[in-house]
């Protein structure tokens, strides 16, 4: 078999890379809200927000540690499989890597150790403090991530020395234009994954105290809360915990959602006119025009894009999208492949670095289907959460959800809406960019560019990519298992399952100081 080692090491990142980021946004997203809930508990102290805090805070520990565990991987396949690329740019991404796992491995695990084994020993104060330093750490430390992603989309502050890229403006770098849009956009659907994650669990138990008939709805359609004597946390304030927090959930996703749509209208801005070739493949737009396709049919292969037809366009919505009116036509794809290659030749150098690839011909278009519907999927199923939330928030308003298992069930998988589109997002933007592992700033700099093919380690072999493609994915395979098992049983205690502490005593719970009960909510 003559298979591709470019290809295999781009599978192997791929998959690597989109695994650990399901994790990513949950932990920036849901380490926020648990942070808020604890917050409140401490200004008002009432238990459910002590619950509430418990609840979404053990979740959030699981999910954190399969992100660290999953995420450790990314870091050693610069130097495995793609040493040359990271010969390129180690000069550039030496600083905000170092700084993230300063954050992440130093600042983060050292408060969220505190928070872990601090409860009912160190000051309420001091520790909800060590919470929140853990959750800004790790937005700080997701700040230098999409630096230096950003890096390769839009290269500043460098100049070429010897083949590689030297940083000459350490400010440059930090506050690329393009890494700015894509950290604000990527909170947002940190907390559309977090408030979607609280809304569809909290459905789901308000749901089970309707069927298990501990809730019951009155003659004005309000809920009567019950309680359930014989079961742990089956009282009043479990209805509390489980109401606000989906409202809290609901409202986070809309607002989230409201943040999305004006930060990914910058970076669509920017796109166009930092890769204007993504950004054509994303609209199908082969000729150049102001129409924004809504459906687009055929094949998209070739590169004149003789096998596309655009079935449904808006007119002007594409120069909007670009340009910011409703006027300017927009460079589609045919118009800007002659640019490209005239500035970046239409075969790769004859060079050793760039393997069996040598010589070959460059397809400077991105795979139109992946760009294409990665695009609408991203916004589609971002819309789907938030719709969702609104919903959520219209049918609560009474105090509980309605008793219709089908509603449970699509809140339940309503919580996948906003983990697609972050995927789909991600995809999109990663694919877009080739041919180009490092993507050229021909507007700033000259020649600061690296295609995929010359990035790979040359010593390494398709035997030996194949063979850690498929072990790194049944790795990762068995860590999802274990993940997703944990979540669920959890998710199905309910707060009995994060809080040993609470027992019966004349029917009515109440939160104990024992010695174990710091390693029972840890462990």
């Amino acid at each position: 078999m003559d298979l591709d080692p470019v290809l295999i090491g781009r599978w192997q990142f791929g998959i690597t890379t989109v695994y650990h980021f399901w994790m990513v946004p949950l932990t920036l997203g849901l380490g926020m809200l648990v942070a808020i809930l604890q917050t409140m508990y401490h200004r008002t102290g009432n238990e459910m927000y002590l619950r509430s805090t418990k609840f979404f805070g053990k979740l959030f520990l699981i999910n954190f540690i399969m992100g660290v565990a999953t995420g450790l991987v990314q870091e050693f396949q610069f130097g495995m499989a793609w040493s040359e690329y990271s010969r390129f740019v180690g000069d550039v991404f030496g600083a905000p890597l170092a700084l993230e796992a300063l954050l992440a491995f130093f600042l983060e695990s050292t408060f969220l150790g505190l928070w872990i084994f601090g409860w009912g020993r160190l000051p309420r104060a001091v520790h909800l403090g060590s919470l929140w330093c853990a959750v800004i750490g790790s937005w700080i430390s997701a700040y230098f991530i999409i630096v230096a992603n950003s890096w390769m989309q839009h290269p500043v502050g460098v100049e070429l020395v010897d083949g590689q890229a030297v940083m000459t403006d350490v400010w440059a770098v930090m506050t690329n234009n393009t890494a700015i849009a894509a950290y604000t956009h990527t909170l947002c659907g940190a907390l559309a994954v977090g408030g979607s994650f609280l809304l569809g669990i909290s459905w789901y138990h308000l749901y089970r105290r309707r069927k298990d008939g501990i809730d019951a709805i009155g003659p004005d359609g309000k809920v009567l809360v019950g309680s359930a004597p014989d079961v742990p946390g089956r009282d009043a304030i479990d209805h509390q915990v489980w109401i606000r927090s989906l409202r809290i959930g609901a409202v986070v996703g809309i607002v989230a959602f409201l943040g999305l749509a004006i930060t990914g209208d910058i970076q669509s801005k920017l796109m166009f006119e930092q890769q204007p070739m993504k950004m054509a493949s994303a609209e199908a737009a082969c000729h150049d025009g102001t129409e924004f396709s809504v459906l687009t049919i055929g094949d998209p292969s070739s590169n004149d894009c003789d096998g596309v037809e655009n079935v449904f366009e808006i007119p002007g919505l594409l120069s909007f999208l670009a340009k910011g009116d409703f006027n300017t036509p927009v460079h589609g794809v045919t118009t800007l492949l002659p640019d490209y290659q005239d500035k970046y030749g239409t075969h790769l150098p004859e060079d050793e670095r760039y393997g069996q690839h040598s010589g070959e011909k460059i397809d400077y278009q991105p795979i139109m289907i992946v760009t294409y519907w990665g695009f609408r999927m991203m916004i589609g199923f971002g819309m789907i959460a938030a719709g969702v939330s609104a919903l959520g928030l219209w049918l609560t308003r009474k105090g509980t959800v309605p008793a219709s298992p089908w509603l449970m069930r699509g809140a339940l998988l309503s919580v996948t809406a906003p983990f697609i589109a972050n995927s789909a997002g991600w995809i999109f933007t990663e694919m877009g960019r080739q041919p180009f592992v490092v993507a050229p700033n021909p507007a700033q700099l000259d020649g600061v560019y690296m295609f995929t093919q010359a990035a790979l380690s040359p010593q390494l072999t398709p035997a030996m990519l194949l063979f850690s493609l498929i072990s790194l994915s049944l790795v990762y395979g068995i860590l999802m298992v274990v993940e997703l098992r944990l979540l669920i049983v959890y998710i199905r205690g309910g707060v009995a399952s994060a809080m040993p502490e609470v027992t019966k005593t004349n029917h009515t719970p109440r939160i104990t100081n024992d010695e174990d009960d710091v390693l029972s909510f840890a462990y």
